[in-house]
């Protein structure tokens, strides 16, 4: 991720997505239009993996808004017994662009960042969790062959394979090379500017 043209440390950009994510229950469309420009103006290339996001998660979208639309009590639209209530109409969809808009955050994440960088960034995150027990290799390894059995075209009947038996990851890599850059004050200054931003979205 780039700011005022410096890269940003993946451990950073990974935050700035983690904020990002969590304060999106909270916005307006005003809020949720910003971080949607902010996206398209540094990520225009991600587009193509935000469509296919919403074409995999198109039923959960659909189904979401049938929730919302007929479960929140209201007025009927044109007061017609079968139809969703002008409330439920409004939530139903508010929470349709939340969702749209975590998959554009997915898409800039992964765009930004690729797989590699993604687990850079995961290791500085999670590294001050080794003096609580956490094995951050084991889990790292883990998630790496995972992100990389997912780009492969999945078999058909995989789901049920993974349901009753172990993946095989024995096609994986078996060394993984994290490149970990060095922390900037940019990169301080950015995890502090999104953590204020966030805790004064929750104080609104």
């Amino acid at each position: 991720m780039h700011f005022w043209g410096a890269e940003l440390h993946p451990s950073a950009t990974l935050i700035t997505w983690l904020v990002a994510i969590f304060s999106v229950q909270f916005f307006g469309y005003v809020g949720i239009s910003l971080l949607g420009l902010f996206i398209l103006l540094s990520a225009p290339t991600a587009a193509s993996s935000f469509s296919g996001y919403i074409w995999r998660a198109r039923w959960l979208l659909l189904m979401l808004w049938i929730i919302l639309a007929y479960n929140t009590p209201g007025e009927a639209f044109h007061d017609l017994a079968w139809a969703p209530t002008y409330e439920g109409l409004a939530e139903a969809n508010l929470h349709a662009v939340r969702l749209l808009l975590l998959l554009a955050c997915l898409a800039w994440l992964f765009n930004r960042l690729g797989r590699d960088g993604l687990l850079s960034g995961l290791w500085g995150v999670l590294l001050p969790f080794r003096c609580l027990g956490l094995d951050v290799e084991r889990l790292l390894v883990r998630l790496s062959l995972v992100l990389e059995s997912l780009q492969l075209p999945a078999k058909k009947g995989a789901w049920r394979q993974m349901l009753i038996a172990q993946p095989d990851f024995s096609q994986g890599q078996k060394v993984l090379q994290l490149c970990q850059p060095a922390w900037h004050l940019i990169d301080a200054i950015v995890v502090f500017l999104v953590s204020t931003l966030f805790i004064g979205v929750l104080a609104l």
